[in-house]
């Protein structure tokens, strides 16, 4: 059962909680447009989160196939002086982009990992240029499923919040305001009906009078 909004009984209370009403009905239309974008926007999300993750699974298992099979070509000490001679720095850069309002953090790598690799192209394989690119492309779609899984986040924390500013206007506050507002109405109706019948009274007694 609504909450009735204790207020005096005039008719400037009376206005001022039509307008707040009608506010409130306006408000809560625009946060339903929202929540249906917000949700259509996090199921987008969720698809490429899991299309990202998958890839990743994926590269990943190509990656150590092909460093297994260059290091079964070079033998592993040998490996893994190429390894640290090719040993880079890597910066990751923070940005941010708007989906629905929300602010999305954006990840970018920088440094030498998309670069020529660091060892010995003459003393080294193809197999081995093979694992070290697919071992790029599994950095890559790290930070990538990083990026979308923040963003999920994100967008996830968004949806409840707008869900429960909605919730409150549509089942606290709007009908606050609306049993209120009635209630007022039937306050002004009964002090009619008591005015006109005194007035009655009035006349009879002047009639009689």
């Amino acid at each position: 059962m609504p909450q009735l909004i204790k207020v005096r009984p005039t008719k400037t209370e009376l206005v001022k909680l039509k307008r707040r009403l009608s506010l409130a009905e306006r408000v809560q239309k625009i946060l339903k447009d929202r929540l249906t974008i917000l949700t259509m926007e996090f199921l987008q999300v969720t698809r490429e989160t899991v299309a990202a993750k998958q890839r990743l699974v994926d590269v990943l298992a190509e990656a150590h196939k092909a460093l297994s099979i260059a290091t079964g070509y070079h033998g592993y000490i040998a490996l893994e002086k190429e390894f640290i001679a090719s040993e880079a720095d890597l910066k990751l850069v923070a940005g941010s982009r708007n989906i629905a309002g929300v602010r999305i953090p954006s990840f970018e790598l920088t440094g030498r990992h998309n670069s020529v690799t660091g060892y010995n192209l003459v003393d080294t394989s193809a197999s081995l240029d093979h694992a070290s690119g697919l071992f790029r492309e599994g950095l890559d779609a790290i930070v990538e499923l990083a990026e979308l899984q923040r963003g999920l986040e994100l967008l996830g924390m968004e949806i409840s919040r707008t869900k429960r500013i909605t919730n409150a206007l549509e089942y606290i506050i709007v009908p606050a305001l609306q049993v209120t507002i009635s209630y007022l109405h039937m306050k002004f109706e009964e002090r009619d009906r008591e005015e006109k019948g005194r007035l009655k009274r009035v006349k009879m007694l002047v009639g009689r009078g």
